[in-house]
């Protein structure tokens, strides 16, 4: 018989709904549940492509006797983390706190005050590898909650008053906007930590440093540091021919488990794809990489072939478990796997062994039960026959059970989705990836924007959610509206952005500090509001905010929007150089700040060659944050105010290149706006 998740919207809660637990779903009335009946709530946190979530679920939730146990003594309450990340936030930085580790699932236990007191993750069913099996620890949590209540309630109120207290940390106010010799420093701390012979950052797991990677891009073409150029490129050339990346069908894994990118997490989230999109299509345009284009233009096609929803937006993630066509078992990456024999059935000896050579396919094999990930160690002799084992391989793939679908729209991952399938489909000459970016805005604007302005986080089947949006909603939302304009010169998109980041500055910004929240002042409180100015897998909505602020301010001249961000960047200057990994979008926002940002406005009519060539040679500059605007004469001044007062120049387009709103001297020449914006490709 199904449970209380039944009626959810949530892909994640709806793969529990018929468990034998009596599940609540977050809410008031599962914590006057456990007050009434005097007992603790356990809170499990999870995400639907969550692989040791489905683990604990199958081992523990599906078990009558644990689940008769669990209802029998404690509130049981389920959450999507994606869907709520202020739950998840709260909890996990007190998991963090008391375990020095986190992870999903997350496993707390509560009081009917929503006070935590006893942490972990994933626990197995019989006890193993030092860990207590769940059952026991039921049985331990119980125990105390009924003998020691005293005790429960002052380890809670500790905790409580150490996450008051780690709050306190995130003054902005108390820091300036990180400068030079912080950038600086933050790039000496990433070539500490950078892993010289394979790659990316720290050992295993590896995983996409998208936000620090845009950091080294936007540092480099500021201040011509090789240092940054080499580690972002290395990097960025060690994942695209690992295993992380989809080799057939394009797209990357959550994250390597392994130091050398070979074995990947399997499971593909919405989030790592725009970011590594719009990572993969810089790395391009700073050095004119063909692996580094192919990767963009793989991904972009992944993202559409295989996230687009029928409603036009994108889904959060695929899983990373599928059927395994030989036992029937549902297992970890059945789907992406390939054995020497399988490359002789399809392809015959002679292709089978050039197959193997180029994807590194062993005997041995690199996974488990000698199964091997594709890998692209080096770029094939002849792309013509790679690309047609390629297309042959990809093909008999698309043939096996393939991993579910989390269908749900987050309006975060989507904004992050637009700015990059914008800027790729722009600068790529692909129209039909900036009509894909419409379309997801589109559908972001009839479904989670609210007649009142206000975001809703998600969305299925084109039904609105019931979550407020967050932070990170607003500030990636507008940054998605913001690419959309600099590409296609709708003023709307330009507007639309603004009204999310008043939002921003009047419910979710500290007066006092310029600090940022992460959930709104009227939004649900929970035990501490929830605040972190640190990049996650993907940017802090903090920083993501500052970011979207001060573009819109080069585009309007706002000193309001310009000074709220001036003041959310003092945290980073803080962090610049303790934690430069964590602070990766924070610091690449700094050098956009650090370089002005550029303010480009192309004059000219809309169907003039020269129009359009002063555009392109704008979008391919590399000038840190720089905005781009493009209109005819006098035609869209009044709606943008960076084209105000900018005259064609002897009758013909001109770029104007300007910081705060003060100008050089205007140019008709492409080469010589390029030359002024760093502009690498012809």
């Amino acid at each position: 018989m199904p449970n209380r998740l039944a009626d959810a919207t949530s892909p994640y809660l709806l793969q529990h709904a018929e468990n034998p637990v009596d599940w609540w779903p977050w809410g008031p009335e599962a914590f006057e549940e456990a007050e009434r009946r005097g007992v603790p709530v356990l809170l499990s946190v999870g995400y639907a492509a969550c692989h040791w979530c489905h683990v604990m679920a199958h081992e523990s939730f599906e078990d009558a006797g644990t689940a008769g146990y669990l209802n029998e003594r404690f509130v049981a309450v389920k959450v999507d983390r994606e869907e709520r990340p202020d739950v998840d936030a709260v909890y996990m930085e007190a998991v963090q706190a008391a375990t020095g580790q986190g992870g999903w699932p997350m496993t707390v236990f509560l009081t009917p005050d929503k006070e935590p007191f006893y942490f972990g993750t994933y626990f197995p069913p019989q006890p193993r590898h030092g860990m207590p099996s769940f059952r026991q620890v039921l049985e331990g949590v119980d125990a105390a909650w009924r003998d020691r209540r005293q005790e429960v309630g002052e380890v809670a109120g500790r905790i409580r008053a150490d996450l008051a207290e780690r709050a306190a940390v995130y003054s902005a106010g108390a820091h300036h906007p990180p400068g030079d010799a912080d950038l600086h420093q933050a790039l000496v701390a990433l070539s500490r930590e950078f892993d010289q012979t394979r790659g990316g950052f720290g050992g295993a797991p590896k995983f996409p440093p998208a936000m620090v990677i845009e950091f080294l891009l936007r540092h480099h073409a500021r201040t011509g540091s090789e240092a940054a150029l080499e580690m972002a490129v290395r990097t960025g050339e060690a994942m695209a021919r690992g295993g992380i990346h989809d080799q057939l069908g394009g797209g990357f894994a959550r994250y390597a488990v392994d130091a050398d990118w070979v074995v990947p997490h399997f499971e593909k989230m919405l989030y790592d794809n725009a970011l590594l999109l719009r990572v993969y299509l810089h790395l391009w345009r700073a050095t004119g990489s063909e692996l580094a284009r192919r990767v963009a233009l793989s991904t972009a096609d992944f993202l559409l072939r295989e996230l687009r929803t029928p409603e036009g937006a994108f889904a959060s993630a695929l899983d990373a478990d599928s059927l395994d066509e030989e036992t029937g078992a549902s297992a970890e990456g059945a789907y992406y796997v390939w054995e020497p024999g399988q490359l002789v059935d399809l392809l015959g000896p002679a292709d089978a062994a050039t197959a193997a050579r180029l994807f590194t396919v062993t005997a041995d094999g690199t996974f488990e039960h000698g199964t091997s990930v594709l890998q692209l160690l080096a770029d094939p002799e002849d792309f013509a026959e790679y690309e047609e084992i390629r297309r042959r391989m990809f093909e008999a793939r698309a043939s096996r059970p393939a991993p579910a679908r989390d269908d749900k729209v987050v309006a975060a991952w989507n904004g992050l989705a637009i700015a990059a399938l914008a800027e790729t489909g722009a600068l790529l000459d692909r129209p039909d990836l900036v009509e894909a970016a419409e379309g997801a805005a589109d559908l972001l604007l009839a479904v989670h924007l609210t007649p009142d302005g206000r975001l809703l986080r998600t969305s299925r089947d084109g039904r609105p959610g019931t979550n407020a949006g967050v932070l990170e909603d607003y500030a990636d939302t507008a940054e998605g509206f913001l690419a959309l304009y600099s590409v296609t010169g709708d003023a709307e998109w330009l507007q639309l952005a603004g009204g999310l980041l008043d939002t921003v500055l009047k419910h979710f910004t500290d007066e006092a500090s310029g600090a940022l929240y992460d959930t709104a002042d009227d939004a649900e409180e929970l035990i501490r509001r929830p605040q972190d100015p640190t990049d996650n897998a993907t940017p802090s909505g903090w920083t993501a905010a500052a970011g979207a602020l001060l573009g819109y301010a080069a585009y309007t001249g706002s000193d309001r929007h310009r000074t709220a961000a001036e003041r959310a960047l003092g945290i980073v200057g803080a962090l610049a150089g303790r934690a430069p990994r964590f602070i990766g979008w924070g610091l690449a926002v700094a050098e956009a700040l650090q370089d002005g940002p550029r303010e480009i406005a192309v004059v000219g009519p809309a169907d003039d060659p020269a129009t359009a060539a002063l555009r392109r040679a704008a979008l391919l500059g590399t000038a840190p944050g720089a905005v781009l605007a493009v209109g005819a004469p006098g035609e869209a001044a009044a709606e943008v105010p960076l084209l105000a007062d900018r005259p064609l120049v002897g009758g013909a387009p001109a770029a104007y290149v300007c910081r705060h709103f003060a100008c050089e001297a205007p140019t008709t020449d492409p080469a010589a706006l390029g030359a002024r914006l760093g502009v690498v490709l012809e």
